[in-house]
Parts: C-alpha cells; structure tokens; sequence
C-alpha cells in the first residue's frame, strides 16, 4: 500500500518569469508515458545496453569490457529507442533507490528486469534531469520493498507508473532544462580540466624517474643535466628506523587517532572514516608516527598490497598493525620524492611482486621490501626539486577538483529547490 499524493507541487525556486505564475501540477507517470514492451523476439538488435547508476545508459560491452549477454539470447530482451528511459531497480551509494536514465547512445536491447518507458511528448530533456535528482526516491520507498537482494528494489511495473511527476508548463520545463545542461557543460570541462592535469602529472612522473635499468630519467631539471648519474642502493640504506602498527583493538572514539588500509589513497592520506585508541603515553611514543614517515600498507588484497603512504602532517597519530612505517634518514633520501618515487607504476609492480598470497589476503614481509627493493636516487637537491615540481602540480590538481566538487555541490543544492518533493497526504 502506498502513501497518496497530491496534485500539485512548488518548487523552492522559480525563474523570475515563472515566480507569478501557476503552482506546478503533478500526474501519475503512466498518464504522460507509456511502458516498453517489445521484445526482440526476433533476435534483429544484437546491441546490448546497460544502465549504469554512474554513466547512465552505455554499451554494456563499454561498461564491462565484455559481454555479458551474447547474441542469440536476448530475445526476450527489450527493445529500447533512443529518448527512452530506463529504470534499474539495482541501488548503489550513487543511485540509492536505483538509476532513471535516457537513452542518449541509439537503439539496442536491455535486460527484462529493466523498466522501460517513453514520454509522450517529444521533448523531454526537463525529465532527463528531473530522475536525476532526488525528488522521485520517497515514492519509489513507499511502493516498493527489498527484494530478495538486498540491492535490488522490488516494485511492480503498475506501481512505478503510477509515480507522481511534475508537469509545469513547457516553456519553464525548458528553461531549467536549458539551466541544468549549461551546468553540467560547466562541470563537465572543470572535469576535464583536472584529469588533464593528472594525465600531465602520470606523463611527467614516468619521464622524471629512470626506467628500469637505466640510471638517468628521460627528462632532466635544467640545473641538473650536466649532473651525476643516479646511484641505486637497497632501500633499507635509506632507512633509520621501521616499526609496525599498533594491534591493539580500536573503537570510533578514543585519544589518538588511528590510520587504516583505507586511509591511505594514492600516495596520500585521507582522515575521514578515522579510528581511534586509548593508550598511556609510553605506549603512544612507541609507535608515533612523525613528519616524513613512509607508510607501508603489508597486508591487503593482491589488487591492493604494497600501497605507500606520505604522512606529512604534525599530528599525534599511529598506525594500525598491517601498516608498516619507515623513518628515513633525511640526509640521504626526501621524503616526498621517495613517496613519489615508490608510487610509480614501475616501482608499484616491483613492490607487488613481494607479496605472498595467502588464504585470504596477499602479505609482504618487510624485511624482504628493506633488503631487496632497489632504489635509484639522485642528490638530495635534485630530489627536492623533483619533489617540489610533482607537489606543485599536486597543488594545482587539488585546487582544480576543489573547484569540480564545488560545482557538483551547487548542482546539486540547485536541483533541490528546482524539484519538488511530492506532499504526501494522510
């Protein structure tokens, strides 16, 4: 049994030419749409589509690098139309009661466990927006339960054609429609813009480092052309001293902080998701991190064993026990460029292949990681300016995705006052 809904509808925000006019009605999808139904009984369309919470409606072979439905068995597949929308009752963390998504790649078929469905209007870019926010999610809550799968929403196709949706007049459909895609034009170059600049940064990282075998990197600093060759060394010869974690139990709330496997994200540290321990002082020195300690991640998936770790802050903290960290000597290796150095994807493969599965997970030992890791290095200046070009271009990258999320906020924030959520009556 579902909740009612009214007829009508206000969002927060309106264009000034609209804030005179009259409230926004609602209509049960299925009066303005109706469902898709053919079946490719035939087996004609062999393009298999799919909906993805993320990218929206794509090949399936472009999502999964395979495919998943072969030719000859889709003929109890949908057929599906470009400007068709499509419902998957899959839920994510993206798309918590499942994606709605317009069918903007051409014609294919889509799985039966798909809703499908066409708008009896030609233009519907207002809708294509609209299923994008969150204001359709409450009602597909009250009609539909967790099915089987605890992923997967279960409605009946009369109960989601029944859904309420606004139906303003055309002229201010398209007036935020018009807004919504010159944002998402905005947000769509800022996200360019910043994995061109990581695209950079990967494209400079391999030539600043020696390839494997060579003792020169394929670009140089100016101040240092006419330099040494860089010296390779065991890493250990680098290292004052190494200690593990603490393996003592952690809760959400204690004295000191406490990083995990999922704090360390590509080269970095992130602090949200945090545990925490309680210990007497003596104990916390014993395993302390401080500035410039590079941080080991030992024991993980194979995927995911051997990440490394700057952690560069003044902050009292430690690690858990399956993070080893390292103190360098800081006259002979900087921290930075080491972490830097260590995350490149020559050095990532010669650190992964330390690991050692076991029944669940992969281990390296970290003797074996000190003593047989061999680093090449050039003076400590050349060092700190290779660290201080590839942290400069972290900087700008940081600030150009602070900008990208800060977007993504406004939209976000936008669609909310531009959609209203249906009022639900007793």
């Amino acid at each position: 049994m579902t909740n009612n809904y009214q007829s009508t509808a206000t969002p927060t925000l309106r264009f000034p030419e609209f804030r005179g006019g009259e409230q926004w009605k609602t209509a049960p999808l299925g009066a303005i749409a109706e469902r898709v139904s053919t079946k490719n009984t035939d087996g004609s369309v062999t393009r298999v589509l799919t909906n993805s919470a993320e990218r929206g409606v794509l090949d399936q072979r472009d999502y999964f690098d395979r495919d998943i439905a072969t030719a000859g068995k889709v003929d109890g597949y949908y057929v599906v139309d470009q400007g068709d929308y499509v419902y998957n009752p899959r839920t994510s963390v993206i798309a918590p009661v499942g994606p709605i998504s317009r069918n903007n790649v051409g014609k294919g078929v889509m799985s039966p466990l798909y809703t499908v469905f066409r708008f009896s209007a030609e233009k519907t870019d207002f809708y294509e927006h609209y299923f994008k926010s969150t204001a359709w999610h409450s009602y597909v809550r009250s009609a539909a339960s967790t099915g089987a799968r605890h992923d997967r929403m279960s409605i009946t196709t009369g109960a989601f054609m029944r859904m309420p949706v606004p139906t303003p007049d055309s002229s201010e459909q398209q007036k935020i429609a018009d807004c919504l895609t010159s944002l998402n034009k905005v947000i769509a170059v800022q996200g360019r813009k910043v994995e061109a600049l990581k695209a950079h940064k990967r494209g400079l990282t391999q030539q600043l480092f020696p390839r494997e075998g060579e003792t020169l990197p394929r670009l140089r600093l100016p101040e240092f052309r006419d330099g040494p060759e860089w010296t390779t060394h065991p890493f250990e010869h680098f290292i004052g001293r190494s200690f593990y974690g603490t393996s003592s139990s952690t809760s959400e709330k204690g004295q000191y902080p406490v990083l995990r496997m999922g704090n360390m994200v590509d080269g970095t540290l992130d602090f949200s998701n945090m545990a925490y321990i309680d210990l007497d002082r003596e104990s916390f020195d014993a395993f302390r991190l401080m500035r410039g300690d590079i941080l080991l991640n030992r024991t993980n998936s194979m995927d995911l064993v051997g990440k490394i770790s700057l952690f560069d802050l003044d902050l009292e903290c430690i690690t858990a026990s399956y993070i080893v960290a390292h103190r360098l000597d800081k006259e002979r290796l900087d921290p930075s460029f080491c972490n830097f150095m260590l995350n490149t994807p020559q050095y990532q493969a010669k650190i992964k292949a330390f690991a050692r599965p076991s029944i669940s997970q992969a281990n390296i030992n970290p003797t074996t990681f000190r003593k047989e890791l061999n680093v090449s290095v050039p003076s400590l200046a050349e060092q700190q300016r290779i660290a201080d070009s590839l942290s400069g271009l972290d900087d700008q990258i940081a600030a150009e995705s602070e900008k990208f999320n800060a977007l993504k906020t406004h939209k976000k924030g936008l669609m909310q006052q531009l959609f209203p959520l249906p009022e639900v009556s007793p």
